[in-house]
Protein backbone atom coordinates (compact mmCIF):
# COMPACT_ATOMS: atom_id res chain seq x y z
CA UNK A 1 0.00 0.00 0.00
CA UNK A 2 2.81 2.34 0.91
CA UNK A 3 4.65 1.66 -2.33
CA UNK A 4 1.54 2.30 -4.41
CA UNK A 5 0.92 5.60 -2.67
CA UNK A 6 4.48 6.67 -3.22
CA UNK A 7 4.31 5.75 -6.90
CA UNK A 8 1.05 7.58 -7.41
CA UNK A 9 2.37 10.65 -5.62
CA UNK A 10 5.48 10.62 -7.70
CA UNK A 11 3.37 10.25 -10.84
CA UNK A 12 1.13 13.17 -9.90
CA UNK A 13 4.14 15.29 -9.01
CA UNK A 14 5.70 14.62 -12.41
CA UNK A 15 2.62 16.14 -14.08
CA UNK A 16 3.57 19.57 -12.71
CA UNK A 17 7.33 19.25 -12.30
CA UNK A 18 8.42 17.70 -15.60
CA UNK A 19 9.20 19.81 -18.66
CA UNK A 20 7.66 17.22 -20.99
CA UNK A 21 4.28 17.55 -19.30
CA UNK A 22 4.39 21.35 -19.25
CA UNK A 23 4.98 21.31 -23.01
CA UNK A 24 1.79 19.22 -23.25
CA UNK A 25 -0.23 21.51 -20.95
CA UNK A 26 0.83 24.68 -22.74
CA UNK A 27 0.46 23.26 -26.26
CA UNK A 28 -2.95 21.75 -25.60
CA UNK A 29 -4.09 24.78 -23.60
CA UNK A 30 -3.34 27.08 -26.51
CA UNK A 31 -5.01 24.65 -28.93
CA UNK A 32 -8.18 24.52 -26.79
CA UNK A 33 -8.18 28.31 -26.49
CA UNK A 34 -8.03 28.61 -30.28
CA UNK A 35 -10.93 26.18 -30.65
CA UNK A 36 -13.12 27.90 -28.05
CA UNK A 37 -12.49 31.31 -29.57
CA UNK A 38 -13.37 29.97 -33.00
CA UNK A 39 -16.65 28.53 -31.72
CA UNK A 40 -17.33 31.96 -30.18
CA UNK A 41 -16.76 33.65 -33.53
CA UNK A 42 -13.21 34.91 -32.84
CA UNK A 43 -9.60 33.71 -33.30
CA UNK A 44 -6.18 33.79 -31.68
CA UNK A 45 -5.13 36.33 -34.29
CA UNK A 46 -4.15 38.84 -31.61
CA UNK A 47 -1.09 36.72 -30.75
CA UNK A 48 -0.42 35.49 -34.26
CA UNK A 49 2.29 37.83 -35.54
CA UNK A 50 3.66 37.32 -39.04
CA UNK A 51 5.70 39.74 -41.11
CA UNK A 52 4.92 40.45 -44.73
CA UNK A 53 7.65 40.17 -47.34
CA UNK A 54 9.44 43.41 -48.18
CA UNK A 55 11.84 44.48 -50.90
CA UNK A 56 14.31 46.80 -49.17
CA UNK A 57 15.49 47.78 -45.69
CA UNK A 58 13.70 51.09 -46.15
CA UNK A 59 10.37 49.25 -46.27
CA UNK A 60 11.00 47.51 -42.97
CA UNK A 61 9.95 50.25 -40.45
CA UNK A 62 6.60 50.75 -42.13
CA UNK A 63 5.98 47.01 -42.12
CA UNK A 64 7.01 46.47 -38.48
CA UNK A 65 5.46 49.52 -36.77
CA UNK A 66 1.80 48.42 -37.01
CA UNK A 67 2.72 45.04 -35.51
CA UNK A 68 4.40 46.36 -32.34
CA UNK A 69 1.25 46.07 -30.16
CA UNK A 70 0.73 42.45 -31.24
CA UNK A 71 4.42 41.69 -30.68
CA UNK A 72 4.08 42.98 -27.12
CA UNK A 73 0.95 40.91 -26.52
CA UNK A 74 2.67 37.81 -27.93
CA UNK A 75 5.67 38.42 -25.67
CA UNK A 76 3.44 38.71 -22.59
CA UNK A 77 1.42 35.62 -23.55
CA UNK A 78 4.35 33.33 -24.35
CA UNK A 79 6.56 34.70 -21.60
CA UNK A 80 3.73 34.42 -19.09
CA UNK A 81 2.95 30.78 -19.87
CA UNK A 82 6.59 29.71 -19.86
CA UNK A 83 7.30 31.68 -16.68
CA UNK A 84 4.42 30.01 -14.83
CA UNK A 85 5.87 26.63 -15.84
CA UNK A 86 9.35 27.65 -14.71
CA UNK A 87 8.03 28.86 -11.37
CA UNK A 88 6.15 25.64 -10.64
CA UNK A 89 9.12 23.53 -11.76
CA UNK A 90 11.32 25.43 -9.32
CA UNK A 91 13.49 27.25 -11.85
CA UNK A 92 14.91 30.77 -11.26
CA UNK A 93 12.07 32.93 -12.54
CA UNK A 94 13.92 36.26 -12.59
CA UNK A 95 16.78 34.89 -14.66
CA UNK A 96 14.36 33.08 -16.96
CA UNK A 97 12.36 36.24 -17.68
CA UNK A 98 15.55 38.17 -18.43
CA UNK A 99 16.90 35.44 -20.71
CA UNK A 100 13.55 34.90 -22.43
CA UNK A 101 13.19 38.63 -23.10
CA UNK A 102 16.53 38.82 -24.91
CA UNK A 103 15.81 35.58 -26.75
CA UNK A 104 12.40 36.90 -27.85
CA UNK A 105 13.94 40.12 -29.16
CA UNK A 106 16.44 38.06 -31.12
CA UNK A 107 13.51 36.03 -32.46
CA UNK A 108 11.78 39.21 -33.61
CA UNK A 109 14.97 40.25 -35.38
CA UNK A 110 15.38 36.99 -37.32
CA UNK A 111 11.68 36.89 -38.18
CA UNK A 112 11.92 40.40 -39.67
CA UNK A 113 15.17 39.63 -41.45
CA UNK A 114 13.78 36.35 -42.77
CA UNK A 115 10.86 38.19 -44.39
CA UNK A 116 13.23 40.22 -46.56
CA UNK A 117 12.86 39.06 -50.16
CA UNK A 118 16.63 38.80 -50.57
CA UNK A 119 16.78 36.31 -47.71
CA UNK A 120 13.86 34.36 -49.14
CA UNK A 121 15.67 34.16 -52.48
CA UNK A 122 18.72 32.74 -50.67
CA UNK A 123 16.48 30.30 -48.74
CA UNK A 124 17.59 31.99 -45.51
CA UNK A 125 14.26 32.31 -43.78
CA UNK A 126 13.69 32.69 -40.04
CA UNK A 127 14.50 29.11 -38.86
CA UNK A 128 17.86 28.97 -40.65
CA UNK A 129 18.73 32.57 -39.76
CA UNK A 130 17.97 31.83 -36.11
CA UNK A 131 20.38 28.91 -36.18
CA UNK A 132 23.10 30.89 -37.98
CA UNK A 133 22.78 33.91 -35.68
CA UNK A 134 22.86 31.67 -32.63
CA UNK A 135 25.97 29.81 -33.80
CA UNK A 136 27.82 33.06 -34.55
CA UNK A 137 26.99 34.66 -31.19
CA UNK A 138 27.44 31.45 -29.23
CA UNK A 139 30.99 31.02 -30.49
CA UNK A 140 32.21 34.61 -30.07
CA UNK A 141 30.67 35.66 -26.75
CA UNK A 142 30.31 34.04 -23.34
CA UNK A 143 26.69 33.38 -22.46
CA UNK A 144 25.89 34.81 -19.00
CA UNK A 145 24.06 32.66 -16.44
CA UNK A 146 20.94 34.81 -16.45
CA UNK A 147 20.61 34.44 -20.22
CA UNK A 148 21.32 30.73 -20.09
CA UNK A 149 18.27 30.32 -17.83
CA UNK A 150 16.04 31.43 -20.70
CA UNK A 151 17.51 29.01 -23.24
CA UNK A 152 15.14 26.06 -22.73
CA UNK A 153 15.80 24.38 -26.08
CA UNK A 154 13.81 21.19 -25.61
CA UNK A 155 10.96 22.97 -23.81
CA UNK A 156 10.37 25.26 -26.79
CA UNK A 157 10.59 22.52 -29.41
CA UNK A 158 8.38 20.12 -27.43
CA UNK A 159 5.72 22.81 -27.07
CA UNK A 160 6.00 23.54 -30.78
CA UNK A 161 5.59 19.85 -31.64
CA UNK A 162 2.40 19.62 -29.55
CA UNK A 163 1.07 22.64 -31.48
CA UNK A 164 2.19 20.95 -34.68
CA UNK A 165 -0.36 18.21 -33.97
CA UNK A 166 -3.14 20.67 -34.79
CA UNK A 167 -1.78 20.88 -38.35
CA UNK A 168 -1.77 17.12 -38.88
CA UNK A 169 -5.28 15.61 -38.99
CA UNK A 170 -5.44 12.25 -37.21
CA UNK A 171 -6.83 10.68 -40.37
CA UNK A 172 -3.49 11.44 -42.03
CA UNK A 173 -1.63 9.82 -39.12
CA UNK A 174 -3.78 6.69 -39.48
CA UNK A 175 -3.10 6.62 -43.22
CA UNK A 176 0.62 7.38 -43.17
CA UNK A 177 1.62 6.41 -39.63
CA UNK A 178 2.09 2.66 -40.34
CA UNK A 179 4.32 3.42 -43.33
CA UNK A 180 6.30 5.92 -41.24
CA UNK A 181 6.69 3.37 -38.45
CA UNK A 182 7.88 0.69 -40.86
CA UNK A 183 10.39 2.95 -42.61
CA UNK A 184 11.60 4.42 -39.33
CA UNK A 185 12.02 0.97 -37.76
CA UNK A 186 14.09 -0.36 -40.65
CA UNK A 187 16.35 2.70 -40.76
CA UNK A 188 16.63 3.16 -36.98
CA UNK A 189 17.48 -0.48 -36.21
CA UNK A 190 20.04 -0.63 -39.03
CA UNK A 191 21.67 2.65 -37.98
CA UNK A 192 21.79 1.67 -34.30
CA UNK A 193 23.43 -1.68 -35.06
CA UNK A 194 26.02 -0.06 -37.36
CA UNK A 195 27.03 2.51 -34.73
CA UNK A 196 27.02 -0.05 -31.93
CA UNK A 197 29.16 -2.65 -33.72
CA UNK A 198 31.60 -0.14 -35.19
CA UNK A 199 32.00 1.42 -31.73
CA UNK A 200 32.45 -1.86 -29.84
CA UNK A 201 34.04 -4.26 -32.32
CA UNK A 202 36.17 -1.92 -34.43
CA UNK A 203 36.98 0.88 -32.00
CA UNK A 204 36.80 -0.84 -28.62
CA UNK A 205 34.39 1.57 -26.93
CA UNK A 206 32.37 0.49 -23.89
CA UNK A 207 29.02 -1.12 -24.66
CA UNK A 208 26.90 1.40 -22.70
CA UNK A 209 28.76 4.22 -24.46
CA UNK A 210 28.17 2.58 -27.84
CA UNK A 211 24.47 2.11 -27.08
CA UNK A 212 24.13 5.77 -26.13
CA UNK A 213 25.82 6.86 -29.35
CA UNK A 214 23.63 4.48 -31.35
CA UNK A 215 20.46 5.79 -29.77
CA UNK A 216 21.41 9.40 -30.45
CA UNK A 217 22.08 8.60 -34.09
CA UNK A 218 19.05 6.43 -34.76
CA UNK A 219 16.09 7.48 -32.61
CA UNK A 220 15.69 11.10 -31.59
CA UNK A 221 18.98 12.76 -30.89
CA UNK A 222 19.48 14.55 -27.59
CA UNK A 223 16.42 13.08 -25.87
CA UNK A 224 17.38 9.54 -26.86
CA UNK A 225 21.00 10.06 -25.77
CA UNK A 226 19.86 11.17 -22.33
CA UNK A 227 17.16 8.51 -21.96
CA UNK A 228 19.21 5.57 -23.23
CA UNK A 229 22.33 6.75 -21.41
CA UNK A 230 20.40 6.67 -18.17
CA UNK A 231 18.81 3.29 -18.84
CA UNK A 232 22.15 1.59 -19.57
CA UNK A 233 24.00 3.40 -16.77
CA UNK A 234 26.38 5.17 -19.16
CA UNK A 235 28.92 7.61 -17.75
CA UNK A 236 27.87 11.24 -17.63
CA UNK A 237 30.70 12.28 -19.92
CA UNK A 238 29.69 9.64 -22.45
CA UNK A 239 26.16 11.04 -22.60
CA UNK A 240 27.67 14.49 -23.16
CA UNK A 241 29.79 13.17 -26.02
CA UNK A 242 26.75 11.52 -27.63
CA UNK A 243 24.84 14.80 -27.40
CA UNK A 244 27.82 16.58 -28.98
CA UNK A 245 27.78 14.13 -31.90
CA UNK A 246 24.06 14.77 -32.37
CA UNK A 247 24.61 18.54 -32.36
CA UNK A 248 27.50 18.34 -34.85
CA UNK A 249 25.64 16.28 -37.41
CA UNK A 250 22.26 17.90 -36.82
CA UNK A 251 23.88 21.26 -37.58
CA UNK A 252 25.51 19.90 -40.73
CA UNK A 253 22.32 18.26 -41.95
CA UNK A 254 20.09 21.28 -41.37
CA UNK A 255 22.05 23.01 -44.14
CA UNK A 256 23.13 20.06 -46.28
CA UNK A 257 19.88 18.11 -46.68
CA UNK A 258 17.81 21.05 -48.06
CA UNK A 259 20.57 21.86 -50.55
CA UNK A 260 20.67 18.26 -51.80
CA UNK A 261 16.86 18.04 -51.91
CA UNK A 262 16.68 21.12 -54.11
CA UNK A 263 19.57 20.00 -56.30
CA UNK A 264 17.83 16.67 -56.95
CA UNK A 265 14.45 18.33 -57.52
CA UNK A 266 12.70 16.25 -54.84
CA UNK A 267 9.07 16.92 -54.00
CA UNK A 268 8.21 18.66 -50.75
CA UNK A 269 6.72 15.46 -49.32
CA UNK A 270 9.71 13.29 -50.20
CA UNK A 271 12.10 15.97 -48.91
CA UNK A 272 10.30 16.11 -45.57
CA UNK A 273 10.28 12.32 -45.25
CA UNK A 274 13.99 12.06 -46.02
CA UNK A 275 14.81 14.82 -43.56
CA UNK A 276 12.61 13.11 -40.97
CA UNK A 277 14.45 9.84 -41.53
CA UNK A 278 17.95 11.32 -41.60
CA UNK A 279 17.99 14.23 -39.14
CA UNK A 280 19.08 13.62 -35.56
CA UNK A 281 17.19 16.30 -33.64
CA UNK A 282 13.57 17.43 -33.83
CA UNK A 283 14.41 21.13 -33.79
CA UNK A 284 17.09 20.97 -36.47
CA UNK A 285 14.93 18.71 -38.62
CA UNK A 286 11.97 21.05 -38.42
CA UNK A 287 14.25 23.95 -39.36
CA UNK A 288 15.30 22.02 -42.47
CA UNK A 289 11.80 20.82 -43.39
CA UNK A 290 10.25 24.25 -42.81
CA UNK A 291 12.21 25.55 -45.79
CA UNK A 292 9.91 23.49 -48.04
CA UNK A 293 6.59 24.50 -46.50
CA UNK A 294 3.75 22.74 -44.69
CA UNK A 295 3.81 19.62 -46.88
CA UNK A 296 7.40 18.82 -45.97
CA UNK A 297 6.75 19.69 -42.32
CA UNK A 298 3.87 17.19 -42.29
CA UNK A 299 5.86 14.30 -43.77
CA UNK A 300 8.84 15.18 -41.56
CA UNK A 301 6.58 15.00 -38.52
CA UNK A 302 5.15 11.65 -39.57
CA UNK A 303 8.65 10.22 -39.97
CA UNK A 304 10.43 11.85 -37.05
CA UNK A 305 7.77 12.27 -34.37
CA UNK A 306 5.34 9.45 -35.23
CA UNK A 307 7.94 7.10 -36.71
CA UNK A 308 10.96 7.56 -34.44
CA UNK A 309 10.36 9.61 -31.30
CA UNK A 310 7.64 7.39 -29.87
CA UNK A 311 10.09 4.49 -29.57
CA UNK A 312 12.33 6.18 -26.99
CA UNK A 313 10.60 4.46 -24.09
CA UNK A 314 10.59 1.06 -25.75
CA UNK A 315 14.28 1.27 -26.64
CA UNK A 316 15.13 2.48 -23.14
CA UNK A 317 13.33 -0.50 -21.63
CA UNK A 318 14.91 -3.07 -23.96
CA UNK A 319 18.41 -1.69 -23.51
CA UNK A 320 17.91 -1.45 -19.74
CA UNK A 321 17.19 -5.18 -19.71
CA UNK A 322 20.26 -5.92 -21.84
CA UNK A 323 22.42 -3.66 -19.70
CA UNK A 324 21.34 -5.21 -16.41
CA UNK A 325 21.21 -8.84 -17.51
CA UNK A 326 24.14 -8.95 -19.94
CA UNK A 327 26.55 -6.03 -19.62
CA UNK A 328 26.60 -5.32 -15.90
CA UNK A 329 28.31 -7.58 -13.38
CA UNK A 330 26.31 -9.45 -10.78
CA UNK A 331 25.80 -7.87 -7.39
CA UNK A 332 27.72 -9.12 -4.40
CA UNK A 333 24.90 -11.48 -3.42
CA UNK A 334 24.82 -12.99 -6.89
CA UNK A 335 21.52 -11.44 -7.88
CA UNK A 336 20.69 -9.06 -10.70
CA UNK A 337 18.37 -6.09 -10.45
CA UNK A 338 15.64 -6.37 -13.08
CA UNK A 339 14.39 -3.18 -14.70
CA UNK A 340 10.77 -2.25 -14.09
CA UNK A 341 8.29 -2.00 -16.93
CA UNK A 342 7.74 1.53 -15.63
CA UNK A 343 10.93 2.53 -17.42
CA UNK A 344 8.92 2.61 -20.65
CA UNK A 345 6.55 5.22 -19.28
CA UNK A 346 9.30 7.16 -17.52
CA UNK A 347 11.34 7.51 -20.71
CA UNK A 348 8.46 7.90 -23.14
CA UNK A 349 8.48 11.43 -24.67
CA UNK A 350 5.25 12.88 -23.22
CA UNK A 351 5.04 15.64 -25.82
CA UNK A 352 4.20 12.95 -28.39
CA UNK A 353 0.98 12.31 -26.43
CA UNK A 354 0.18 16.03 -26.67
CA UNK A 355 0.85 15.92 -30.40
CA UNK A 356 -1.69 13.11 -30.90
CA UNK A 357 -4.31 14.76 -28.68
CA UNK A 358 -3.98 18.07 -30.57
CA UNK A 359 -4.41 16.16 -33.82
CA UNK A 360 -7.49 14.40 -32.46
CA UNK A 361 -9.03 17.69 -31.29
CA UNK A 362 -8.72 19.33 -34.71
CA UNK A 363 -9.97 16.16 -36.39
CA UNK A 364 -13.01 16.19 -34.08
CA UNK A 365 -13.77 19.81 -34.96
CA UNK A 366 -13.42 19.04 -38.67
CA UNK A 367 -15.81 16.10 -38.40
CA UNK A 368 -18.50 17.85 -36.34
CA UNK A 369 -18.43 21.54 -37.26
CA UNK A 370 -20.25 21.13 -40.56
CA UNK A 371 -17.93 23.51 -42.45
CA UNK A 372 -15.12 23.10 -44.95
CA UNK A 373 -11.68 22.36 -43.53
CA UNK A 374 -10.42 25.58 -45.14
CA UNK A 375 -12.62 27.53 -42.71
CA UNK A 376 -11.21 25.63 -39.74
CA UNK A 377 -7.69 26.06 -41.05
CA UNK A 378 -7.98 29.83 -41.33
CA UNK A 379 -9.75 30.22 -37.99
CA UNK A 380 -7.93 27.71 -35.79
CA UNK A 381 -4.99 26.02 -37.49
CA UNK A 382 -3.30 29.05 -39.06
CA UNK A 383 -3.05 31.04 -35.79
CA UNK A 384 -1.64 27.93 -34.07
CA UNK A 385 0.87 27.52 -36.89
CA UNK A 386 2.01 31.09 -36.32
CA UNK A 387 2.52 30.56 -32.59
CA UNK A 388 4.26 27.27 -33.32
CA UNK A 389 6.66 29.09 -35.63
CA UNK A 390 7.68 31.42 -32.82
CA UNK A 391 8.30 28.49 -30.47
CA UNK A 392 10.52 26.86 -33.09
CA UNK A 393 12.39 30.12 -33.74
CA UNK A 394 13.24 30.38 -30.04
CA UNK A 395 14.42 26.79 -30.12
CA UNK A 396 16.64 27.29 -33.17
CA UNK A 397 18.26 30.29 -31.52
CA UNK A 398 18.97 28.19 -28.44
CA UNK A 399 20.56 25.40 -30.49
CA UNK A 400 22.89 27.84 -32.19
CA UNK A 401 23.78 29.66 -28.97
CA UNK A 402 24.70 26.42 -27.22
CA UNK A 403 26.76 24.97 -30.08
CA UNK A 404 30.41 25.48 -29.15
CA UNK A 405 32.77 24.31 -31.87
CA UNK A 406 35.76 24.47 -29.54
CA UNK A 407 34.11 22.06 -27.09
CA UNK A 408 32.96 19.73 -29.84
CA UNK A 409 36.56 19.20 -30.99
CA UNK A 410 37.49 17.77 -27.57
CA UNK A 411 35.35 14.66 -27.87
CA UNK A 412 37.96 12.52 -29.65
CA UNK A 413 37.91 10.73 -32.99
CA UNK A 414 36.54 7.29 -32.04
CA UNK A 415 33.03 8.39 -31.01
CA UNK A 416 32.96 10.67 -34.04
CA UNK A 417 34.02 7.82 -36.35
CA UNK A 418 31.40 5.43 -34.97
CA UNK A 419 28.63 8.02 -35.13
CA UNK A 420 29.65 9.09 -38.65
CA UNK A 421 29.45 5.49 -39.86
CA UNK A 422 25.86 5.50 -38.69
CA UNK A 423 25.23 8.85 -40.36
CA UNK A 424 26.32 7.48 -43.74
CA UNK A 425 24.05 4.46 -43.44
CA UNK A 426 21.17 6.51 -42.02
CA UNK A 427 21.22 9.14 -44.77
CA UNK A 428 21.66 6.70 -47.67
CA UNK A 429 19.04 4.24 -46.44
CA UNK A 430 16.65 7.11 -45.68
CA UNK A 431 17.19 8.46 -49.19
CA UNK A 432 16.42 5.10 -50.80
CA UNK A 433 13.26 4.62 -48.76
CA UNK A 434 11.93 8.19 -49.05
CA UNK A 435 12.81 9.11 -52.61
CA UNK A 436 12.98 5.80 -54.50
CA UNK A 437 10.95 3.03 -52.88
CA UNK A 438 8.24 5.28 -51.42
CA UNK A 439 8.69 8.49 -53.41
CA UNK A 440 5.14 8.57 -54.82
CA UNK A 441 3.66 7.81 -51.42
CA UNK A 442 5.49 10.61 -49.61
CA UNK A 443 4.92 13.05 -52.45
CA UNK A 444 1.17 12.53 -52.15
CA UNK A 445 1.31 12.71 -48.33
CA UNK A 446 2.98 16.12 -48.60
CA UNK A 447 0.31 17.64 -50.86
Amino acid sequence: MTNNTKTNGSGLKSLILKEDWWAVWIGLGVTLAAMLLWYAGSTLGIVNVSFKAYESIGDMPGMVAPLLPKLLILYVAMGGLFTIAMKIMGQPVGKFIAGFTVLYLMGVFVQILGSWNIMKTLNLEAPVLALILGIILGNIIKIPDWFDAGMRTEFYVKTGIVLLGSSVPFTLILQSGPVALLQATVVAVTTFLVIYFVATKALGLEKPFAATLGAGGSICGVSASIAIGSSVNAKKEHVSVAISMVVIWATVMVFLLPIVCRALGLSDGASGAWIGTSEFADAAGIAAAAQFGDGATTTFTLMKVVGRDIFVGVWAFILAIISVTVWEAKKADGTRQKPSAGVIWERFPKFVIGFFIASLLITFVSATAGVDYSTIKSGIVSPLQGIRGWAFTLCFLCIGLTTRFRELTKTGWKPFAAFTAGVVVNVLLGFVCSTILLNDYWTMAGM
